[in-house]
């Protein structure tokens, strides 16, 4: 298929996981792709897209510093001459440390990465992607920013305004024909998840992971990133501020694990 050919797209988070193969399917389809990612697995990722005979430019940048947003967007209109995609698709997890074990520093650092990156990235590309026409915008947001259970309190809330951003955003940019929605992933096998899948393997309880919900398995990156290719094209051109869930049908019931003051359930 080649959905994207021609288009200029960006994504951060793109040294591993969701971001890796979201970039690589992005290229596969034709489009120019700027891979981002603060590690160096980001040119790892682009290595890879180039021997399958795609477009990529890997960039190392931190998506919460709105100088390297600005840079990274500006890469794109001087390389591919504009932007049709933005995937803002960088985050951390802060751990599981329950509300009242958590910092401030630790709230300020998630909250920067996980909702001020995505703010900056509409910011700085939507003007952008509007000079070319017509374009999409995606978050990615988590099962964890709808409802308690599925997160540590910091990163929950992270991703519970990144769904509030694109719903406020799609508002703004009213008429500009920029499309922005988020993506809310499950359990999915990624650098932030691989502790809890390589510890079953190694207990020989794989079959456990994902067990919540009701397909029984947990996610691989290549399911979130094939849903962020149809929020980007044309095929979705009627979707705009809406949070989709990827989850296994586990936000269906989201079973929660009771808490109690003072104790810690993670």
């Amino acid at each position: 298929m080649t959905r994207f050919t021609g288009k200029s797209i960006i994504v951060t988070g793109a040294g591993s996981g969701i971001g890796r193969a979201t970039a690589t399917l992005f290229a596969a389809e034709g489009g120019q792709v700027i891979a981002a990612d603060q590690s160096d697995g980001v040119h790892a990722t682009v290595e890879a897209i180039k021997r399958a005979g795609g477009t990529a430019i890997a960039v190392q940048m931190d998506a919460g510093a709105e100088r390297d947003v600005e840079d990274v967007v500006a890469l794109a209109v001087a390389e591919f001459g504009g932007l049709n995609v933005f995937y803002a698709n960088a985050g951390i997890s802060g751990g599981i440390e329950g509300l009242f074990d958590s910092s401030v520093e630790l709230w300020t650092e998630v909250l920067r990465v996980n909702l001020i990156g995505p703010f900056l990235a509409i910011k700085h590309a939507a003007p952008k992607i509007v000079e070319r026409g017509k374009g999409a915008i995606i978050c990615t947001a988590s099962v964890a920013g709808l409802r308690s259970g599925a997160g540590g309190p910091a990163y929950s809330a992270s991703k519970a305004g990144v769904i509030n951003l694109v719903q406020t955003s799609a508002q703004q940019l009213a008429g500009s024909n920029v499309r922005v929605n988020a993506i809310c992933p499950g359990l999915i096998e990624t650098g932030m998840t691989h502790r809890a899948f390589d510890y079953a393997r190694e207990k020989g309880v794989e079959d456990k992971i994902g067990r919540l919900n009701p397909l029984r398995r947990g996610g691989v990156p290549e399911e979130i990133a094939r849903v962020a290719l149809f929020l980007a094209s044309d095929e979705a051109s009627y979707v705009n501020g809406q949070a989709w869930v990827v989850d296994g049908g586990l936000s269906t019931s989201h079973p929660v694990t009771r808490q109690e003051f003072g104790k810690t359930a993670f």
